[in-house]
Order: C-alpha cells, then sequence, then structure tokens
C-alpha cells in the first residue's frame, strides 16, 4: 500500500499531540489541513508540511488525494463531519468524546457502516504505556482476581501549556450545555481506562458539584463492573490555588487496581505530580517497579495514531471502534444522569423504551437474586428438595477438576477433605482434593490425615451447589454445609473453582 495520504480537520491546541504520529511514520503523512483561522491553518500547514490548506472541511473532503481524515473539532460539530466525511469514502478518526448524544451517535454509526470506511474514536489513554502494561499484568493474574479500581483525577488554576482563547470559548459552551469540563470532556479518557482495564459497567451512580460554578468539580463517581463483585470510584477535585506541575494540561491521574492478591499503582497521566515509576506492583510481600515504561502523556497519541494507520491497511482492529465509542458516551451519559436524578442509573436503561420499567424490573430481579433460598420455607426445609440432585454429586464431583481456575489462587496449596453423606439414592461418599500450583487433584475414598479442611455437606446440597442451584454461603447460613480445620480455604476454594 502506497503511504496514507491524511487530512486533520481542526488545528487548535490538541492537534500538537496528534501530528507528531504521522511526521514519525514511514506509512503515512499529512497530506492537508484545515481549520476556520486562516492564520492558523497557514502555519499548521508549514509546520507539519502539508501540501494543501484548506478553511471549509467540505472541500477538503474533495480532494481525492485524501484517504483518511482526523477530526479534532469541538463535540457538536462531529456529526455532520463524520457523516460528511464517511459519504465522501474517507477513513476517519475523531477526537473523543464521540458526540453529544446516543441518537447523534446512532445516525454516524449508520453512516459509516453504509459508506464501509474505517471509523474509530481516538483515545490515548489505552495506549498510554503505563496502562497497556498494567492491562497486561491483570490478564496474566498479577494482582489475582480483580477486586476494586479507584482513579483520583486532580485539576488546578496554573501549570501546563497556555491554552488559545478559543479552545475555552466552545468548551465553555458545551459546559453550559450541561457537558462539563471535567466528566464529560475529560471524563471520557477516565471512564474508557476504567473499562479498558476491567469491563463492562452494569450501573452507575454519581456526585457533581462545582465549586466555583464554572468547573464541575468537586465530584465523586462510583461503579459497579457487570464481571462479579468489582467495583469502581472516580474522584475529582479542583485545586483553585494550586500549581500542577505538567507539560501538557494543569492537571494529573494516578490510578489503582486491587485485587485478591496485589495492588498496581499507574502514576503520571497529564501531568507530573508523582515521582518516581509510573507503574508499581505489590503481590502481598514486595513492590516492583516498571522504571522502564514511558511515562509521557505524548505516548499515547503517538500509539492511537499508529492503531488508526494499522487499521486502514488492515493491520489491526481499531481501538475505539465506533461501537466501543458509543458505550464510552452512553457510560458518560449514565453519569451526567445518575448526578441529575440523584438514583443509580443502568446505561443499558438509555437504550430502553421504557427507561423506568427496565430499570424497576433490573432491580427487582437482582435483589431476587442476591438472596436466594433465604425464605422461611427453605431455612426451614433444610434442603429437602435438593435430595433430587443426589445421585448426580459424585460424577459432578469428580469432574470438578475441570473447573479449576488457578489464576484465581496463584501459589494455593491445599489439601481438602469431602464428605457427602447420604441423601435420596446417593449413599455416603468421600473425596480428597489436592490443589498445587497450577493444578488440583480429586480422589474418591478416605481423605489423607494432612487434610487442612474438611467439609460435610448433604450429597443433593452439594450438587446443587456445583449446578448453580444453590449458593454455597446460603448451605453454610443454614447449617448444611460445616466446615473443620482451616475454614480460610473455603473461601479459596469457591474461587478456584467458582462456586
Amino acid at each position: 500500500m502506497e503511504k496514507i495520504n491524511v487530512g486533520i480537520i481542526g488545528c487548535g491546541r490538541i492537534s500538537d499531540l496528534h501530528y507528531p504520529g504521522y511526521r514519525q511514520s514511514d506509512q503515512a503523512r499529512i497530506h492537508a489541513v484545515c481549520d476556520t483561522d486562516t492564520d492558523l491553518a497557514q502555519r499548521r500547514t508549514q509546520e507539519w508540511g502539508a501540501d494543501t490548506v484548506y478553511t471549509d472541511y467540505r472541500e477538503m473532503l474533495c480532494d481525492k488525494n485524501i484517504d483518511a481524515v482526523e477530526i479534532l473539532t469541538p463535540h457538536k460539530l462531529h456529526e455532520a463531519m463524520v457523516v460528511d466525511a464517511a459519504r465522501a469514502g474517507k477513513h476517519i478518526s475523531l477526537q473523543k468524546p464521540m458526540t453529544i448524544d446516543l441518537e447523534s451517535a446512532d445516525r454516524m454509526l449508520a453512516a459509516v457502516a453504509e459508506a464501509g470506511v474505517v471509523f474509530r474514536i481516538s483515545d490515548n489513554y489505552v495506549f498510554y504505556p503505563p496502562i497497556v502494561q498494567a492491562k497486561k499484568l491483570i490478564e496474566d493474574g498479577a494482582i489475582g482476581k480483580p477486586t476494586n479500581l479507584r482513579i483520583k483525577m486532580i485539576s488546578g488554576s496554573s501549570g501546563g501549556w497556555e491554552v488559545p482563547a478559543a479552545s475555552w470559548d466552545w468548551r465553555l459552551a458545551e459546559n453550559a450545555a450541561g457537558r462539563g469540563f471535567q466528566t464529560f470532556d475529560h471524563g471520557h479518557h477516565l471512564w474508557t481506562t476504567a473499562w479498558y482495564l476491567l469491563g463492562e459497567v452494569e450501573r452507575v451512580s454519581a456526585w457533581i458539584d462545582s465549586a466555583d460554578g464554572i468547573v464541575d468539580s468537586p465530584a465523586t463517581i462510583m461503579w459497579k463492573y457487570s464481571r462479579g463483585v468489582c467495583y469502581g470510584m472516580c474522584e475529582y477535585a479542583y485545586a483553585s490555588d494550586m500549581h500542577i506541575p505538567s507539560k501538557y494540561y494543569a492537571n494529573d491521574e494516578w490510578i489503582e487496581v486491587t485485587g485478591t492478591r496485589g495492588i498496581l499503582l499507574i502514576r503520571r497521566c497529564t501531568g507530573d505530580i508523582c515521582t518516581g515509576p509510573g507503574l508499581r506492583l505489590f503481590d502481598g510481600h514486595n513492590w516492583t517497579d516498571y522504571a522502564d515504561v514511558a511515562t509521557d502523556w505524548a505516548e499515547g497519541f503517538l500509539g492511537a495514531t499508529h492503531n488508526f494507520i494499522a487499521a486502514i491497511r488492515g493491520e489491526a482492529p481499531p481501538l475505539l471502534s465506533g461501537v466501543q465509542g458509543r458505550e464510552m458516551l452512553r457510560l458518560t451519559v449514565a453519569i451526567s444522569k445518575s448526578a441529575r436524578v440523584r438514583r443509580e442509573v443502568y446505561p443499558d436503561e438509555l437504550d430502553a423504551r421504557f427507561p423506568w420499567l427496565f430499570t424497576w424490573q433490573k432491580i427487582r430481579k437482582e435483589k431476587k437474586d442476591a438472596s436466594p433460598g433465604f425464605s422461611v420455607g427453605a431455612l426451614l426445609g433444610f434442603g429437602k428438595k435438593e435430595a433430587v440432585y443426589a445421585d448426580q454429586a459424585g460424577e459432578l464431583t469428580e469432574k470438578l477438576a475441570e473447573r479449576f481456575d488457578p489464576a484465581a489462587v496463584r501459589g494455593w496449596y491445599a489439601v481438602v477433605g469431602l464428605h457427602l453423606t447420604a441423601q435420596g439414592n446417593s449413599p455416603e461418599l468421600r473425596f480428597h482434593l489436592t490443589v498445587s500450583e497450577d493444578h488440583a487433584q480429586i480422589s474418591k475414598g478416605q481423605w489423607p490425615d494432612e487434610a487442612e479442611l474438611v467439609i460435610r455437606v448433604p450429597a443433593g446440597t452439594w450438587a446443587a451447589i456445583l449446578m448453580g442451584k444453590k449458593r454455597i454461603e446460603t448451605a453454610l447460613i443454614q447449617g448444611q454445609l460445616k466446615l473443620s480445620g482451616k475454614a480460610e480455604h473455603g473461601l479459596k476454594l469457591r474461587d478456584a473453582f467458582h462456586i
């Protein structure tokens, strides 16, 4: 493939971080520049070595030499520019956030799908080296099973580079429309990071205030991930009298991810408040510093630009894709709604025909699922109905090793005895389970003397637990499941086999 000719639409402050990726590439180049400010457009053309300059993006889109466009304009202009670019057959990289509402996002997605062009939302945080390395460590099980993520974002009154007055003008207009500097605009970076590291969000709860009547800070946003018991929190602080050491904007962020076995610290996203390594890992005993991981905020922009080029060449999927960009916008809108209506908001409800009904049904189901088996009848019945599963207890137990997840309990060694008392059609059964490093072995028969934990439970109840029809906690509360020895191994057993 010949070099990709790119047109930059919007030459404001942020473009200083987008053009270097093209300058350093041998696969793409900046062919044209467009900005409504003629002097600025002319200056950027000279600085970047572009061939052509435009003041109307529509004229730029008629340039047959242009293969792709990088759109770096205010949010409310995104939809028209994306739709026009798609119809002109140009591949599109769009500055975050995607647009101002979900209806607009859907129209954009329809336009790019019809045109068959590459479309992605540019977010440098998912390419920022400490965050990328942290994701790899999480996936490799370095901190065990993630349970909490916390983001601290602080902005000050001075520091960083000079931002032209025109950049503040459109941001003030966005702020007046309810799309705040921090939680809507910059917030996209933070919600994208939270999603990138730990996955989809199920529901959010937000408190957004303003110390000066303009900046949407202080604010506290909390969310629950869709995957198991895992939560996130973001705290915004506006230090009106503080100078923020930074080469870029006058703000900084640091991130902490806690798992069942360790902690990750990510520092210096935008600014330079925190010194030392940009990424640290605590494994329960020692700290490991990743001092060789680059911590310049600009590195993420380089990675984002290279991803766009690779996506055009068919060498990598675009990140964020248009669908992912919409998901991040939906999460941002859910956060804004939560603060406004003062309740938890499910992002899914924003796509529901009747949001209030969706939310009511969702909460009702979650409450029901949260307390299975706690009815009076269940407490008094002592699992009599579970006897019908008793004849499956032996087979299910022998297959338990197939469910073993070593990443959930890395380094755990234990010998466990399992005593299934006779119930229904099942006689008394005994098993012993040995967990060592990365494998588990289950044998039928009397457990050895060195068993550190012995579990006694009716066969039918145990089968119901393994089948997902009864929670192990419920059986414990009802007195059907009894432990002797080191009870703490019971928690690891639950995690190791997902029971």
